[in-house]
């Protein structure tokens, strides 16, 4: 299987299965079209009115070589690794929901505003250390586990984020393990004691804005109903300069609302963030700011031009990091993450702030996907063997998609919010997933 497209002059093709990008010269690309179905007389026959039959027989005999080492048209061979798979799970990451409670109503927040549909509560200090003791029990001889401080917000429980890290550091010889620690906050509660400590003990930082002052303060706003921006943007400053640049992401979202996203992203680069991501919101059909379908060439052309610009800045000096245009050609996901993703559900678990488990942040509050609890330390084997099986071989649109290694078959839990299966991807973001991975194909032409 190939993938050809071209932007902003460049025709480029994707061999799927290899993983192989060339840039093909116009002749060349449009002999692709045929090669698979037509002999080189009957290629010719079809272009000898735009080319030569020397630079046509040149074309196809380039294209007969790339074939010939493998870098076009190959087999998938990567299905046979599906039958390896059968070995015990292995959980190498946790999601801690250390507060179900938030000093913000986010008009598009999943968790609904924090409580994910239930009590508004606080994770105790005990709870995380149980789920700890549960994390390095199903880690079998995995040495390298994170541990993800998710909410709510949760520096509205910042003292059991701080007690549970040193359980958790004290842990580590006794159980030969090197925990790695990630906190989400939307940033409000930051003050200098919080933040010396994060970046004293915290090894990533993920500090939520979606972008220029009206784009944020339409979605993110105060219990009160007060916009958020001129009190955060301050603090993600300054904690953005305090590690260096390094080590943390803005992380925003687009909505309906605000198509043109491509100027919350440059807004942000302007303020001076250099780890940008802005991402499409994931809401409810009907809602009023959910992305549509008529909206997808919107977007697609936001990208591009996003990616025209990424690189003049990148050129001219001033370049900064986005999520969704960082792609590794060199070396890239391993394998398993090729084909299964995330490994939500029986790589990464979330927990709740009493101990109930679920395969990940998004799945919680649907006792469906209530995996167990951190207090008896036993997993639910049916859903764990449910999510460890799926992967883009189960999934009969992922087979034929082009894009499959890149995005390992899309999350999960999109898929079952909008076609209650986690194995029917949703279309949206199949289609936004492409377009992005375009254009970071395109970017890596520049560099």
């Amino acid at each position: 299987m190939i993938h050809k497209f071209s932007l902003y002059g460049t025709n480029m093709v994707l061999d799927v299965n290899s993983g192989a990008v060339h840039i093909f010269d116009d002749i060349s690309f449009e002999v692709l079209d045929y090669y698979e179905h037509l002999c080189s007389e009957e290629i010719t026959d079809k272009l000898s009115d735009k080319y030569s039959r020397e630079q046509i027989a040149e074309a196809v005999s380039e294209i007969n070589e790339l074939v010939r080492m493998g870098q076009l048209f190959t087999e998938d061979v990567y299905e046979d690794y599906i039958p390896l798979w059968d070995k015990k799970p292995v959980i190498k990451a946790l999601c801690l929901h250390i507060s179900h409670d938030c000093n913000l109503r986010c008009k598009y927040c999943f968790a609904a505003t924090g409580n994910f549909g239930g009590e508004r509560t606080m994770m105790q200090a005990e709870t995380g250390k149980k789920a700890i003791e549960f994390l390095i029990s199903q880690s079998a001889n995995r040495r390298n586990l994170e541990i993800d401080f998710f909410g709510g917000e949760p520096l509205m429980n910042f003292d059991t984020v701080k007690e549970i890290i040193e359980y958790a550091l004290e842990r580590e010889s006794e159980a030969n393990k090197k925990f790695k620690f990630t906190l989400t906050t939307n940033a409000l509660l930051l003050n200098e004691e919080n933040k010396k400590y994060i970046n004293e003990h915290i090894q990533n930082i993920v500090l939520s804005i979606d972008g220029r002052e009206e784009t944020n303060d339409r979605m993110r706003f105060r219990v009160d109903g007060s916009g958020t921006y001129n009190a955060i943007i301050p603090k993600i400053k300054d904690i953005a300069e305090s590690r260096n640049q390094d080590r943390y992401y803005v992380r925003g979202t687009f909505t309906r609302e605000n198509l043109d996203f491509s100027k919350d992203v440059l807004h942000l680069a302007d303020e001076g963030f250099r780890q940008v991501s802005v991402e499409p919101v994931v809401a409810a059909k009907d809602t009023g700011y959910d992305i549509r379908e008529e909206d997808l060439p919107v977007l697609f052309s936001e990208y591009e031009s996003l990616a025209l610009e990424y690189v003049n800045r990148l050129k001219s000096g001033n370049g900064f990091n986005f999520f969704h245009f960082m792609i590794d050609l060199s070396q890239g996901p391993c394998a398993a993450k090729r084909l299964g993703g995330c490994g939500s559900g029986h790589e990464y678990v979330a927990v709740t702030p009493l101990g109930d488990i679920y395969p990940c942040h998004q799945f919680v509050g649907m006792e469906e996907f209530r995996m167990g609890n951190v207090y008896n330390g036993e997993i639910d084997k049916k859903i764990q063997g449910d999510f460890k099986g799926s992967n883009v071989y189960s999934k009969a649109d992922c087979r034929k998609c082009w894009a499959k290694f890149y995005c390992s078959g899309g999350c999960a839990a999109n898929a079952y919010q909008f076609n209650n299966s986690i194995n029917i991807p949703y279309k949206i973001g199949c289609e936004l997933e492409k377009k992005r991975v375009e254009c970071a194909l395109w970017i890596k032409t520049q560099e």
